[in-house]
């Protein structure tokens, strides 16, 4: 008997180590992976370049065309065997995560013209099953029906330290405190906004990570994960 191809959504709050584990899932199961809020990320990367960001928020005007000029598609990098997302054919996967991205990137996400696009997008990714995505309402809204939803979280001053070496690392320069700020703002505007808010459904699996390992964070998730194989196979 071959093995259900399960769908996996993983939410949580930024910088909490969401795509770490989603990769690593992908990579031991042969999954397929989606990044969903590199996808928000390009989008804002796209109306900043067309001049449609005024005070770190989106000018709505002629949303419907703009989004329907963008195409965005996940390639496999032959070097690094990562996926790369890109926008109209180009590569603009170092770009959406620059600090200026981060900090207009929720303010975008919460317009419904957008997400509404996105989740057509996401769905239709992840038709076939075999699939693990991260976000913020992948298992409330793009995969209700996920058989296994997680949602991860971690101490704000844990997320802040973690995001502020990973700038580091990149050669993007930020204060320790405006990356906790940037954080802070992200969280209250992905937790309140109207359209699909950040919310840890019923059925999600709480994942706090703040004081644990990323090995020991992919040996939780595959256990849960394990569980379900075995009731649907069980049934």
């Amino acid at each position: 008997m071959h093995a259900p191809r399960l769908t996996i959504a993983i939410d949580g709050y930024s910088s909490c180590g969401k795509s770490t584990l989603a990769k690593a899932i992908a990579k031991k199961l042969s999954y397929v992976y989606v990044d969903s809020g590199a996808m928000y990320r390009a989008i804002a990367l796209f109306l900043d370049r067309q001049g449609k960001i005024l005070n770190g928020h989106p000018i709505l005007n002629e949303i419907d065309e703009l989004l329907e000029s963008i195409k965005l598609e996940f390639r496999i990098n032959p070097e690094t065997g990562n996926q790369e997302l890109f926008l109209n054919g180009l590569n603009v996967e170092q770009e959406i995560r620059s600090p200026q991205i981060a900090g207009i990137v929720s303010p975008v996400a919460a317009v419904p013209e957008i997400r509404h696009k996105l989740v057509e997008l996401q769905r239709e990714l992840g038709k076939t099953g075999g699939i693990v995505m991260d976000g913020r309402d992948i298992g409330s809204v793009v995969f209700p029906y996920a058989e296994v939803k997680f949602f991860v979280t971690a101490e704000p001053d844990v997320r802040a330290q973690r995001r502020y070496l990973e700038l580091r690392e990149k050669g993007i320069h930020s204060t320790l405190e405006e990356t906790r700020e940037n954080l802070l703002e992200r969280d209250r505007i992905d937790s309140t906004r109207q359209v699909s808010p950040l919310i840890r459904t019923e059925d999600a699996i709480l994942l706090d990570n703040s004081h644990i390992t990323k090995e020991e964070q992919l040996e939780f998730a595959l256990e849960k994960i394990n569980e379900k194989l075995h009731e649907i196979n069980e049934k």
